[in-house]
């Protein structure tokens, strides 16, 4: 029997970035849609594709590369939608850790998340000259940051607005500058032009889109106006998911939402440049055939979209000058709410 209940899963527990999910529902837009969205947070992040992929839950969010990565290996599950565009993802360690390029992972402990950041190490280090044996690999989890604290590793893959900002809040606490904390981005080690590899996205079984078209729908016009509105007036948004998941009002939290703020996707879609990046890099780590097709669609976005840049690597310069104002002046809360802007044409 049809009814008009939706599973929604995170891709780990919330999280500032989550923001436009918890709005929808505190503000009623899901309701607004004629739709009842039940919020589930994973207790093993790894969990979500598996899930989803098997039909236990009908929609979630999750990572770029693993939504590719699971439709190869037999989960039928196509991005509908974006979240969060190209955070910048990279080793982060601190100052007097010993890591100032690549290659000096030799000899050191390095944490990653899941899978797939281990096979980006490796893959790393057959670019640098390096073998997988040379350094010391550390499942972490979404831990990174608290593992470089404790010295149990030296440095490992995270993201600039999550675990960065952790560790730099952690070098405020003690006495050190922000500066301590350092990144080697993957995009630039990899040659990718883009981080979109870790673009979050909005993810669904397959059968569901194809049988459910019109609570797909419903469920973007919500997040869309939830997203707006976020972007409007953020601090106003932040409140009311506060009062919603009031354990995100700490301050980790609210510079986490500053820094997530310029990520976030205006129009909710699928960027096919990104995701033939992603594609080609997917299949050079061997995640996916070589005849694999992106599993994404903008099909059921019905409001116009925005241009795609004209300058790709240029934004991430711009947007990498934006983070850096944010660490130095605040962000949102302290009335920048800082984002690219395409340059108009002359």
């Amino acid at each position: 029997m049809s009814t008009n209940k939706i599973t929604f899963i995170t891709n780990w527990e919330a999280t500032p970035y989550h923001l436009p999910i918890f709005v929808a529902q505190a503000r009623g837009y899901f309701k607004n849609e004629g739709i009842e969205v039940a919020i589930l947070e994973p207790t093993d992040p790894s969990d979500v594709t598996a899930l989803i992929g098997s039909g236990k839950v009908d929609m979630g969010l999750k990572a770029m590369i693993h939504t590719l990565a699971a439709k190869a290996r037999g989960f039928p599950v196509t991005s509908f939608g974006s979240l969060l565009n190209e955070p910048f993802t990279g080793l982060i360690t601190l100052k007097g850790n010993g890591i100032h390029n690549f290659k000096d992972i030799k000899g050191k402990r390095i944490g990653y998340v899941g899978e797939f950041g281990k096979i980006q190490l490796d893959d790393l280090c057959s670019k640098f000259g390096l073998s997988p044996s040379d350094y010391t690999a550390i499942r972490c989890g979404m831990n990174i940051a608290p593992a470089i604290i404790s010295g149990e590793i030296d440095g490992g893959i995270g993201i600039e607005c999550m675990q960065q900002v952790q560790l730099e809040r952690w070098c405020i606490s003690q006495g050190r500058p922000r500066s301590d904390v350092e990144m080697l981005r993957i995009d630039r080690l990899a040659e990718l032009g883009c981080c979109c590899f870790c673009s979050i996205l909005y993810i669904a079984h397959d059968d569901f889109i194809a049988k459910n078209p019109d609570k797909i729908g419903s469920f973007l016009r919500a997040i869309r106006s939830a997203t707006l509105s976020m972007l409007e007036n953020p601090v106003q948004a932040y409140k009311e998911f506060t009062s919603f998941k009031p354990e995100m009002g700490l301050e980790l939290h609210r510079e986490q939402f500053e820094r997530c703020f310029a990520y976030f996707s205006r129009d909710i879609s699928n960027v096919p440049r990104d995701w033939n990046k992603v594609t080609n890099y997917s299949k050079r780590l061997g995640l996916v055939p070589q005849d694999f097709e992106p599993n994404c669609t903008n099909g059921y976005l019905t409001w116009e979209l925005d241009p795609d840049e004209k300058d790709p690597m240029g934004k991430q310069e711009v947007i990498a000058e934006i983070q850096d104002g944010i660490k130095e002046n605040g962000g949102v809360f302290s009335g920048n709410p800082l984002r690219y802007v395409e340059p108009a044409t002359v």
